[in-house]
């Protein structure tokens, strides 16, 4: 076994580390593997969803109070943390959609993010990296953005002719696209507490998914991580200007939760390792 496992998750926005694969992080650290999560953007365009955090956000402005929030949900995780320090794009609404604000995260050409990613790809050294999928997991420009920045920095952190003064080249072994929200899953709970006599927080979902493609058919690794639900849990409210906690996130019973479906599901994206799937570890392959 190497001597140390390292996992990197690379995410657009605080607060997505905690909603995306959160309770996996927590095995993984529990375990004894070292986790960093990489966040692009501070968040400064997010709504505020939680109607509590206003006047938080009014006196001290939305940037350090999301800072401050993503610090603790660090801590809950047991994780270090990087800021890239690149600016929220927003999420575009409207037809035509608005342009992004000059010089956001998604506006800017990627040569001039992708340095800094690469910088902490050979700092830290991560066998394994996890991030968003072509499409974004949803298509925030952010997000897609962060999909791109990834895949362009594991190829360059691996090129000795590219950027030498960001340190020593480093090999990524295997790429992970977070696949949580597949239509399998959500349908999965949205009927159980129907048949349960539960108001479903899913509806308005599985009315506009009725054309959506189901990506469940994308999984390759599933994550048993049922035990640290719970942690997610705790690190999602540490965000607690985008986390109602009278909302869909905490509306499924956590025992129909470990019960139906105990997995965070990932896809393999690409492997420098030959793998057989499906998998139910990310260092698959990496632990001889």
């Amino acid at each position: 076994m190497p001597e140390s496992l390292r996992l990197m998750a690379v995410h657009a926005h605080p607060d997505d580390e905690s909603s995306k694969g959160a309770a996996t992080t927590a095995k993984y650290v529990d375990e004894g593997v070292e986790v960093m999560v990489v966040t692009c953007t501070g968040g400064e365009r997010g709504d505020i969803l939680n109607p509590a955090m206003q006047e938080a956000v009014d006196t001290e402005g939305i940037h350090a109070v999301r800072e401050r929030e993503m610090a603790e949900a660090a801590k809950i995780l047991g994780i270090s943390h990087a800021w890239l320090g690149f600016e929220d794009s927003g999420f575009p609404e409207g037809d035509p959609k608005p342009p992004l604000p000059e010089n956001s995260f998604a506006a800017r050409p990627l040569s001039e993010l992708t340095p800094a990613l690469v910088r902490h790809i050979r700092e830290f050294r991560p066998q394994v990296i996890t991030t968003y999928d072509e499409n974004g997991g949803y298509p925030h420009p952010d997000h897609i953005r962060t999909h791109e920045i990834t895949m362009a920095a594991v190829k360059e952190a691996a090129d000795g002719g590219k950027h030498p003064e960001l340190g020593e080249p480093h090999q990524v072994a295997k790429i992970y696209f977070n696949q949580q929200f597949s239509k399998t899953r959500v349908m999965t709970f949205h009927q159980a507490m129907l048949d349960a006599g539960i108001e479903s927080p899913y509806a308005e979902w599985v009315e506009n998914w009725k054309d959506r493609d189901d990506n469940f058919h994308r999984v390759t690794t599933r994550i048993h991580a049922a035990d640290y639900f719970d942690i997610r849990d705790q690190a999602l409210m540490a965000h607690a200007t985008q986390i109602d906690p009278n909302g869909h996130w905490f509306a499924v019973p956590m025992e129909m939760q470990r019960e139906l479906w105990p997995t965070e599901d990932f896809e393999l994206a690409w492997s420098a390792i030959e793998v057989e799937t499906p998998e139910d570890d990310l260092f698959a392959g990496l632990r001889d």
